[in-house]
């Protein structure tokens, strides 16, 4: 789990502990990328803001690496630019951190099954941000 808030990696690790261990992290994009190498996690999920390197950056780094951890991005950001981008980065999940609550652990599965998951505004129906 990657972020640069403190006080998000807490209540990301504690939702996330739940169903699944979590095995490390980081505050910035290049240790979470050492935390992969190191810990060999099955899914790492980061921000898109992150100093060092970015989300979308770590994605590619891992895709390159073919390390076969899942890359989820739990970001603020919703515009569909950034979706898009971190799916064509290699991500396999994007998660807006307003649902974290309701999304996050859905998509952990979702990716660890092969499958590809973002969240989307269930109140705004077909202006989703893929559509």
């Amino acid at each position: 789990m990657a972020d640069d808030s403190e006080s998000m990696r807490r209540a990301v690790s504690r939702l996330l502990s739940v169903e699944f261990d979590v095995v490390g992290e980081a505050g910035d994009g290049k240790s979470a990328l050492d935390a992969v190498a190191a810990l060999q996690p099955d899914v790492a999920i980061v921000d898109i803001l992150m100093p060092v390197m970015d989300g979308i950056q770590f994605a590619r780094r891992i895709r390159a690496m073919r390390s076969g951890c899942k890359v989820v991005i739990l970001t603020g950001m919703e515009d569909r630019d950034h979706i898009l981008a971190a799916l064509s980065a290699g991500a396999s999940g994007f998660v807006f951190k307003r649902r974290m609550t309701v999304d996050l652990m859905y998509a952990t599965h979702e990716v660890l099954a092969g499958r590809i998951f973002v969240s989307t505004d269930r109140s705004s129906g077909p202006d989703s941000p893929l559509t």
